[in-house]
């Protein structure tokens, strides 16, 4: 499939000196994550919040000091701001993302970008005809050891690359929560963990030729998979691969690329807050490195998209990247259901 480029540059009227928000779905990761990560950002403002349900919205937006709350969708945007976050269920993005785009809002959208991959490729063919961005919240592209792990790929300091691996493994037993529900969230673990993990090999080890593996439900029984692993051969040569799921107490959930010339690790980076990660630097001659850093993966993908605005920088996540880690768990999911 064809799908349009997405523009580097927006209009920006140089009279805008703060980067004004409105978010739609008003869950818990919106509540206790984006928005206090939101706050920090300087350049970056509240003004308006869509909900569903009214009292929520009004209570998202007295709690965060936003200037009005909806829940009329059509309504919310009518109202004067400048980026969408999308953080409603995932079969909710299709709709509320094609109707932002028409109505000129530029949209940073929650991951998994659609339920299908065909919906994905609307939404980034919509949001180029209406010359506004569509990015999506794979945060962990912007954590500063993924970076320096990206740049040492890049400069070939580990040579050719054998293999990338990743894990994202929690334990999350079903609940009332819209991602244990088949039409809401289109899957389980891989919809949700996986298509960071998926995201993040693409990322260290370019485009994705072929995916295998498995979907299994391991320890809980519901609607979703609780487990998923894959296997993907990249492109330009060497392997990838994948483990999460939903149903591990205590994981090492590490990142590790192995290549000629020497191999590094990341950890306690995946699925954990306010520690330090570590990047492990093994080279062949060389003594090992290890460096150690703190950082909000959120806060800094905000401050990506004030860029974007602000000093006309290109996307570091774009639709197409969305439409595309779906494609690949389509095929992975297909492989399951002929199983």
């Amino acid at each position: 499939m064809k799908i349009i480029k997405e523009k580097k540059k927006l209009q920006i009227p140089k009279s805008l000196k703060r980067l004004r928000w409105g978010v739609a779905g008003c869950g818990h990761f919106l509540e206790h994550t984006f928005l206090p990560t939101l706050q920090q950002a300087k350049r970056s403002q509240l003004v308006s919040v869509y909900s569903s349900d009214l009292e929520r919205a009004n209570f998202i937006a007295s709690k965060f000091m936003a200037e009005n709350a909806f829940d009329d969708y059509d309504e919310f945007l009518k109202s004067d701001f400048d980026v969408l976050y999308v953080s409603s269920a995932n079969a909710n993005h299709y709709e509320q993302v094609i109707k932002a785009a028409r109505a000129g809002k530029n949209i940073l959208c929650e991951k998994p970008l659609a339920i299908t991959s065909g919906q994905a490729e609307e939404m980034v063919k919509v949001c180029e005809e209406n010359n506004v961005f569509l990015t999506v919240n794979y945060v962990y592209r912007f954590h500063p050891l993924i970076i320096k792990a990206k740049d040492l790929i890049d400069n070939h300091f580990l040579g050719k690359i054998l293999s990338v691996s990743t894990q994202f493994n929690i334990d999350f037993p079903p609940n009332d929560n819209f991602r244990f529900n088949k039409e809401l969230s289109g899957g389980g673990a891989l919809r949700d963990l996986g298509t960071h993990m998926i995201d993040l090999l693409r990322f260290f080890g370019g485009e994705i030729k072929e995916i295998t593996g498995f979907l299994d439900n391991v320890i809980y029984t519901s609607e979703v998979e609780d487990f998923a692993t894959g296997l993907v051969k990249f492109e330009k040569g060497g392997y990838g691969g994948f483990q999460v799921s939903y149903s591990s107490q205590k994981s090492f959930n590490r990142i590790e690329i192995t290549g000629y010339k020497g191999s590094i690790s990341i950890e306690n980076l995946i699925g954990k807050k306010n520690i330090p990660a570590k990047l492990i630097i093994d080279l062949a001659g060389e003594s090992r490195k290890i460096f150690r850093k703190r950082a909000n993966k959120q806060l800094q993908l905000i401050r990506s998209v004030q860029k974007t605005f602000f000093k006309n920088h290109p996307l570091q996540v774009t639709g197409y990247d969305g439409y595309v880690n779906i494609k690949l768990m389509e095929e992975l999911e297909s492989m399951w259901k002929k199983g």
